[in-house]
């Protein structure tokens, strides 16, 4: 794993599971299609509940990145979209640092109006580097 984590004494430190910034070598990237919270069989899976939808998306996104060989380790940047940041922006962090552990990947998380399913309650992208470079693009949480 070759990233860097990139931390400006100009910029105020973040206030979440997030670098400032991240540098990677340049390399193989996989992009990885975004996600929800589903099962295999397509069910959302903890309707009303942003902690289960957070964990089952990264699971979902571990599962994806071992296709290429990369892991949770390798993100370097992670974009989240919540229907709720006021609400569940603290609990989607404490699930987060389950996953992402250190060197923490780069962040944005905005709030929408509504996601692609009434139940979704987030969605996240992501990229990553395993050594050659991996992206994960949009995901669904």
């Amino acid at each position: 794993m070759a990233k860097k984590i990139l931390q400006s004494a100009k910029v105020a430190a973040p206030g979440g599971i997030m670098s400032q910034g991240v540098e990677v070598p340049p390399g193989k990237m996989v992009f990885v299609s975004g996600q929800v919270a589903r099962d295999l069989d397509g069910s959302v899976v903890g309707v009303g509940d942003v902690t289960a939808q957070t964990r089952k998306v990264l699971q979902n996104m571990q599962a994806v990145l071992a296709e290429s060989g990369a892991t949770m380790d390798d993100v370097v940047k992670v974009t989240v979209f919540v229907t709720n940041l006021e609400k569940n922006f603290s609990d989607i962090h404490k699930v987060r640092a389950e996953f992402f552990t250190t060197g923490y990947p780069a962040s944005t998380m905005v709030e929408v109006k509504s996601l692609v399913h009434k139940d979704c309650l987030l969605y996240t992208s992501d990229a990553a580097d395993e050594g050659l470079g991996v992206d994960l693009g949009g995901r669904r949480i």
